[in-house]
């Protein structure tokens, strides 16, 4: 074990309560790192940098609009794909050592029909075991396309997951992970998830992060694409999870 994980496995950051949610669900709800106050700055942030994202790194989907590679668009951002108890989860769910694989922002838009249940990367990937980490930047509600999980499927078999016959339909034993705006969900990224369908008449905003095994291929290379004005500003931990610096070995 590095000595970087060793590290943050003692910090225990993660309530012990959201812990055991966490390992038997496969998600929990938490407050999340920004305070109350600090949430319209993080909105402006997130909507100034959609906006000026170049062309190449917007994404556009049948349901939502996404826009790559968050860790270079400010500082605003800095503190949420570094936060503790994310760590914490990483530390419990990989085992091992971890680094980002991706953080992104995806504004689903009004009128989107519900994502298909699935989890995020099959077991044989090298980027398993995976942990996700979505930060509402619009509360997340009921109608407004609130992620679904299905708790307990983390632990599924292959046999297990041909009885979701219809991946669109609701599940029988699916919850809504609603909160405040500024609210995290941490989630075991093989637990059968996926947004519920908007029907509110307004977009609604988040930011996403993936960790994954150190071993694994990111989805973003942030060491390619590491600014000068970015890499100044991070501290140790942030270089070890974007593996750039010192800190990445």
């Amino acid at each position: 074990m590095d000595d970087w994980l060793t590290a943050l496995v003692t910090e225990h950051s993660l309530p012990a309560d959201a812990a055991d949610e966490l390992a038997e669900r496969g998600f929990v709800v938490l407050p999340g790192p920004l305070p109350m106050e600090a949430i319209p700055h993080l909105q402006a942030a997130y909507d100034s940098a959609f906006a000026s994202a170049a062309a190449a790194d917007v994404s556009l989907g049948r349901a939502s609009t996404r826009v790559t590679d968050f860790v270079n668009r400010g500082a605003a951002f800095d503190a949420i794909y570094t936060w503790p108890p994310a760590l914490d989860a990483c530390c419990r769910i990989i085992g091992r050592p971890f680094r980002l694989s991706a953080m992104h922002a995806r504004t689903l838009r009004a009128g989107a029909f519900a994502q298909e249940l699935h989890a995020d990367v099959p077991r044989t990937s090298d980027a398993w075991p995976m942990v996700g980490l979505i930060l509402m930047i619009d509360a997340f509600h009921e109608a407004n396309g609130a992620t679904r999980f299905v708790p307990g499927s983390h632990r599924w078999t292959e046999k297990s997951e041909v009885a979701v016959p219809d991946v669109c339909a609701s599940h029988p034993g699916e919850v809504l992970a609603c909160g405040s705006a500024g609210s995290v969900i941490l989630f075991d990224a093989s637990t059968w998830h996926g947004h519920a369908a908007n029907a509110s008449g307004a977009p609604r905003r988040s930011l996403q992060m993936t960790y994954i095994p150190r071993e694994g291929k990111p989805a973003t290379d942030f060491s390619a694409r590491m600014q000068p004005e970015t890499f100044a500003r991070l501290d140790a931990v942030a270089r070890y999870l974007t593996c750039v610096g010192s800190a990445s070995s």
